[in-house]
């Protein structure tokens, strides 16, 4: 989702840009990267942020040495396992396709289960970015339907089975059968992101980085003694487990852009062709400092949620709109960043064959409230129902406990960063008759071993100027070789073109129109435009030059192509 907005800018193709309370906090903070500037920094902008409505409209201007060395775009997406967004059409039975859905669902932020949150750059109006991913298929066990997951993946030590302080189920106490995974080495390690070497050459770093999600360069900690993302004195690993792009595989690709500045408004596209799936939203946020500190994160106006469209296959004609839960920055003042969940989840599919009697299905995930003493416990419930569109009384259902039984399909209930569960509401009525509530459980996903696949990206030299990479290369390659005053100004060069390209339109009297994605967001579905479906297109027929370069190097002595 996109953040905080470093400089103003009147272009806005859906909302009023006035917003004073935004411009009533802003902050200038200064280039201090020692431990007193930045708590000072932080300090500062707690007490400023305190009555702001919306800190993600509050134009705020860090030094580049407190962001995350990559650009917003490419943070912000929710495939961070492809290979379970490209499986959902593989069900002929409605009911298979929803809990593919949900395990989508849980997997699609998993760079959040294992490294913190952190502050990427702030995207620049117009800004656009496009990566693939080659992934092998899913194969389930024949038996329980249980997928079987063997491509980057960590095998689960001992203590992470019995996760019992942190709300999952223990692995001696429940009967679930396991969720499959193979022998292959890690892609990132357990107690966080692998933080490669900064004395390796700058492409290899940046990309290496980049694939991560997280860098070495964190404003949670700068200590090695730390967990999570490291710091500048970072330790090497080995390298992660590649996917090959042989026959067999499929080709997942993204673009997203970048169409308003002032709010930060991106529209984002995925599809596997193969598969007959398309994923697309509106990214947009809504920050807000709670008087513990914290920050509340929840949907902007424009974000209607995820939506995953089948237009062939099993599903042909289904839609799934996937909404998102609000989400608690927490440990703010320490500086060292932890996320949890709370509300639901409402996954909602129309369109379709549905489960006959003109019924459809519906999943409600309920993230459970944290307590304020303790450790949190991440535990989550949730249960799919059959409803009926003609009539509105499921849409007043956002809890379990609102469904009527006679209307559920299936209950699932663990921990949200580990292992979920799942078995039929006859299941679990057998089971409460017996008093037996440990019995007929199958794991719908074990998210303890899983890891990011890392993306695939073209080579600078052959980016346009507006792509994320390209764009702020200036930036990122001055951060990795630690020239902090540098990459500040390369920033402020970039912040300062925005400037003049948004006066030099108020001055013609030109609106900005985005390239990729049509103007009209208000159903909060985009629509591509031709230049965006041949650019999606040529994505998903781009041939990887080298296997070793699957990642598209950073090469800053590539000249940037024409526009």
């Amino acid at each position: 989702m996109d953040s905080h907005n470093d400089t103003p800018n009147d272009d806005n193709p859906t909302l009023s840009p006035d917003d004073s309370d935004a411009q009533a906090a802003a902050i200038d903070v200064p280039d201090d990267t020692g431990d007193g500037g930045r708590l000072r920094m932080i300090v500062q902008l707690v007490k400023r942020s305190f009555g702001v409505k919306d800190l993600a409209a509050m134009r705020l201007s860090l030094p580049a040495s407190l962001l995350e060395p990559i650009p917003n775009l490419e943070y912000w997406h929710y495939l961070d396992r492809p290979d379970l967004f490209a499986t959902i059409n593989d069900h002929e039975d409605p009911l298979e396709r929803m809990l593919a859905v949900l395990r989508f669902t849980f997997s699609k932020d998993l760079r959040h289960l294992h490294g913190k949150p952190c502050k990427p750059y702030n995207s620049v109006l117009g800004e656009n970015f496009r990566m693939h991913w080659d992934v092998a298929p899913i194969s389930y066990d024949p038996d329980d339907r249980v997928p079987i997951i063997t491509n980057h993946i960590n095998p689960p030590s001992k203590s992470q089975l019995e996760h019992d302080d942190s709300g999952g189920v223990k692995a001696g106490k429940a009967s679930s059968k396991s969720g499959r995974v193979g022998p292959f080495g890690s892609l990132l390690s357990m107690k966080g992101w692998s933080s490669p070497n900064v004395e390796r050459p700058l492409s290899t770093v940046v990309e290496s980085n980049v694939s991560a999600q997280l860098s070495d360069l964190s404003l949670a900690s700068t200590h090695t003694g730390e967990s999570g993302s490291g710091s500048a004195s970072a330790s090497t690993s080995s390298p992660p487990t590649s996917m090959s792009t042989t026959a067999g595989t499929l080709r997942v690709a993204y673009l997203t852009e970048q169409i308003s500045h002032h709010p930060p408004i991106s529209a984002y596209v995925a599809t596997c062709p193969t598969r007959h799936i398309t994923l697309s939203g509106i990214d947009q946020i809504s920050v807000r400092v709670l008087p513990s500190a914290s920050l509340r994160v929840s949907s902007g106006a424009m974000n209607k949620g995820l939506f995953v469209t089948i237009d062939g296959g099993p599903g042909a004609g289904e839609r799934y709109q996937i909404t998102h839960p609000v989400a608690h920055v927490n440990g703010v003042l320490r500086g060292s960043f932890y996320a949890t969940v709370q509300e639901s989840t409402i996954v909602t599919c129309t369109g379709g064959p549905g489960v006959g009697d003109g019924e459809m299905l519906r999943a409600i995930v309920e993230y459970k409230e944290e307590s304020w003493l303790g450790k949190p416990h991440f535990a989550v419930e949730g249960v799919v129902h059959r409803y009926n569109p003609s009539s509105h009384e499921h849409e007043e259902w956002t809890k379990v406990k609102h469904v009527p039984p006679a209307r559920a399909e299936v209950y699932f209930e663990g921990c949200w960063r580990n292992v979920v569960r799942w078995r039929t509401a006859a299941a679990k009525a057998k089971a409460v008759n017996s008093k037996n509530d440990d019995a007929d459980w199958t794991t719908l996903i074990d998210l303890t071993p899983l890891r990011v696949v890392p993306k695939k990206v073209r080579p600078l030299s052959k980016q346009h100027s507006t792509e994320s990479r390209r764009l702020w290369e200036s930036v990122t390659s001055r951060l990795f070789r630690k020239e902090y005053g540098e990459a500040t100004r390369a920033k402020h060069v970039i912040e300062q073109r925005q400037r003049d390209e948004a006066a030099e339109r108020k001055r013609r009297g030109i609106e900005f129109v985005p390239k990729y994605f049509e103007k009209d967001i208000q159903s909060g579905v985009p629509t591509v435009t031709q230049a965006g479906r041949e650019a999606l297109a040529e994505e998903v027929k781009y041939e990887d030059e080298d296997e070793g370069d699957a990642g598209g190097e950073y090469d800053s002595s590539a000249p940037a192509p024409a526009s």
